[in-house]
């Protein structure tokens, strides 16, 4: 039962996100910002509105959530008088109070996303470990589980490399996730998953252990300037995996991206390696394989500028025992986040892409640090 210090409680959590967002002051400078749009020149160069107009939208998020927040709570302060006069019942305050607490938590979720790339999309790349065709399904079913957090999400998904298995599921695959906070959302994705469960492809029916990799990048637009030298770059072409007799079979329309890097801070050389077959356009895959280095190239240069970065590096191990951030044990019915202890025992919900609670208690634990 829903009683007025549940509501207090509500009003002051609702009022403090609102004093520590000031939205009074980002109300003003909204104003001040959706003058500039209004200027003839605005669109002149492409890449700065885009900047502008990227403000715009962050600023009403804001704004929009605290007044959503306030007229919750000011519907439910309604209700609840309207319930002790008989004219609501407890069921409809309980809806209202669960629907403001909801709001409540996903701004103060949102507020968790700090740092500069927290508002960028992501490529999320996944990567079987040892074990063959176990680890390789494995890395299927996290394919899936990400592709349906997307889709519940209202995030637009692409995938740009897939390399299926020997006998079955994946080696290899890079997605493209955009809108709004996704690399703020799935940057605690990083690191290894472990899966326990009685295995479908052992005869035996044996308990078996699979691990695969997980790993989260920003993706960057044309509104961040990031050098790429163009003699440090060769290209391949291939052709594009999939069905027999598909037209993308036919014409080498899959592109492999060698990059030479030089890190500017240590002198360290690596090759970075891209390859693309999301279109059958040669040209569109080249396009698509050079943003994701620009990417690659935008999270180097941020773990130089944000400390808190080598906590994602650390993630990146060897995909073995004991490296694990998640555990999903299925026969025991449970899935566990080693880093925050946060568990659950609805597997079933969490293949199929309900990973939300995983991610807000990261989030909630770790969002402050980057």
């Amino acid at each position: 039962m829903i009683t007025v210090d549940h509501i207090k409680e509500l009003k002051e959590r609702g009022d403090a996100l609102r004093r520590y967002l000031d939205v009074d002051h980002k109300k003003i400078e909204l104003e001040e910002t959706e003058l500039r749009t209004q200027a003839p020149e605005f669109w002149s160069n492409p890449k700065e509105a885009e900047v502008v107009m990227r403000k715009v939208r962050e600023l009403k998020k804001w704004i929009s959530g605290c007044e959503d927040i306030h007229r919750a709570v000011g519907d439910l302060e309604v209700l609840f008088d309207f319930a002790k006069e008989g004219e609501a019942t407890e069921e409809e305050v309980e809806k209202q109070y669960r629907h403001a607490l909801q709001l409540i938590e996903d701004l103060e979720l949102k507020n968790m996303l700090r740092e500069e790339a927290d508002s960028m999309s992501c490529v999320l790349k996944i990567n079987s470990g040892a074990g063959g065709t176990e680890s390789q399904d494995w890395a299927s079913m996290l394919m899936r589980m990400y592709i349906r957090w997307a889709e519940e999400n209202g995030y637009k998904l692409a995938i740009s490399n897939l390399q299926d298995g020997d006998e079955a599921g994946i080696k290899t695959v890079t997605m493209e996730i955009e809108g709004d906070s996704a690399y703020g959302y799935l940057k605690g994705e990083n690191g290894v998953h472990r899966l326990v469960r009685v295995s479908p492809f052992n005869a035996q029916g044996k308990r078996m252990t699979s691990f695969a990799s997980v790993f989260v990048t920003p993706l960057v637009d044309d509104s961040i300037d990031i050098v790429i030298s163009q003699a440090a770059i060769s290209w391949d072409t291939f052709r594009s995996g999939g069905a027999g007799g598909q037209n993308v079979n036919k014409v080498e329309s899959g592109v492999r991206l060698r990059y030479q890097y030089k890190d500017p801070y240590t002198g360290e050389e690596e090759e970075i390696l891209i390859e693309n077959t999301e279109t059958r356009d040669q040209p569109k895959n080249k396009e698509n394989a050079l943003r994701q280095l620009r990417s690659i190239l935008y999270d180097k240069e941020l773990q130089h500028r944000m400390a808190e970065k080598e906590k994602v590096e650390a993630n990146k191990k060897k995909i073995e025992w004991g490296s694990q951030i998640r555990s999903y044990v299925f026969d025991d019915r449970r899935v566990k986040d080693h880093r925050t202890n946060y568990q659950t025992s609805n597997v079933q919900a969490v293949m199929d892409g309900d990973i939300n609670d995983f991610i807000k208690a990261y989030l909630m634990e770790f969002g402050g640090e980057g």
